[in-house]
């Protein structure tokens, strides 16, 4: 332990200056100081890593998590360890004069760490829709890209109220489960990303009162709730979609099997929270709504 706290010291004492010239609130509510013009960034959650690509920005990551591999360029980066798991020594050999942090997932003791090393760190809370488009705005606010920002958030919010102006609110809303994974049986409550999307499409998501986030369903318990609509994520638990699509079909008294309505996604759509999440929500209303968005095909 002597010899890390020598070894960060050293990286620290060699790591560039920089004239903090602003002071801005992350989306933890934390005051930080940060550079006026960030030169060396490095992302803490992939989904932090995909929107600062999606902003023109990857050119300033100078690390990431495992798992940041989206875009392509985005596998290329130095790894820091995993989301939950940093590794400081890592980090700090980088150089940053900015790491970017999300909050439902990083180690609060962790990012006081980063901090304590002459390192600012600005927090990230995306848990709905619209503090993804907050999130998306205040990065491009840091990063120098807020008029790309201002694009991709206008966009999402014009495919939102498309969706809510295409409903109404006198639609008949089938009864939805979403799968997780398959061994066993996981779903997703409230207070999560899969249950906005499955009520803003139109839905009632199966799994909200779970009494967790992310809650385990045996065959008996989805028998008993009777779904008239079944949205799997691909390669749910390892398996393909043709296995997962057969696990259903053991169960023809389940409505969404007697109507043909189970049905393969790509689990790329719902994983992160990032814009790509509108894609997931216009996918879940041409499921849920085909009558009103268009049938959507499985994969």
């Amino acid at each position: 332990m002597k010899l890390l706290r020598i070894i960060l010291a050293a990286l620290v004492l060699s790591a560039p200056c920089h004239a903090f010239a602003r002071k801005v609130v992350d989306q933890a509510g934390r005051e930080v100081e940060i550079p006026a013009d960030p030169g060396r960034i490095i992302s803490l959650a992939p989904s932090i890593t995909e929107v600062v690509f999606s902003l023109g920005k990857g050119n300033l990551l100078k690390g990431a998590t495992l798992y940041s591999d989206d875009p392509p360029e985005a596998r290329k980066l130095p790894r820091v360890g995993s989301y939950v798991q940093l590794d400081i020594e890592k980090i700090v050999a980088l150089r940053p004069d900015l790491c970017l942090a999300i909050k439902d997932g990083n180690p609060i003791h962790t990012v006081n760490r980063i901090e304590s090393l002459g390192v600012p760190v600005y927090v990230v809370n995306p848990r709905s829709l619209e503090s993804i488009v907050a999130m998306v705005d205040g990065l491009g606010n840091i990063l120098g890209a807020a008029e790309r920002a201002e694009r991709i958030t206008g966009d999402m919010r014009a495919r939102m109220e498309k969706i809510r102006n295409r409903l109404g609110d006198k639609i008949d809303r089938p009864k939805v489960f979403f799968q997780i994974d398959a061994a066993p049986i996981v779903s997703a409550g409230r207070n999560t990303f899969i249950d906005e999307l499955i009520v803003t499409a139109g839905g009632i998501n199966l799994a909200a009162n779970a009494g967790t986030a992310y809650p385990k369903f045996s065959w008996e318990d989805i028998l008993a709730l009777q779904p008239e609509v079944a949205i799997v994520a691909s390669m749910a638990g390892g398996f393909s979609a043709e296995d997962l699509r057969s696990g259903w079909q053991r169960w023809p008294q389940l409505p969404a099997v007697k109507n043909k309505r189970v049905h393969v996604v790509d689990a790329g759509l719902v994983d992160r929270p990032t814009p790509r999440l509108i894609d997931g929500l216009e996918t879940f209303a041409a499921i849920i709504h085909p009558e009103l968005f268009g049938k959507e095909t499985d994969d």
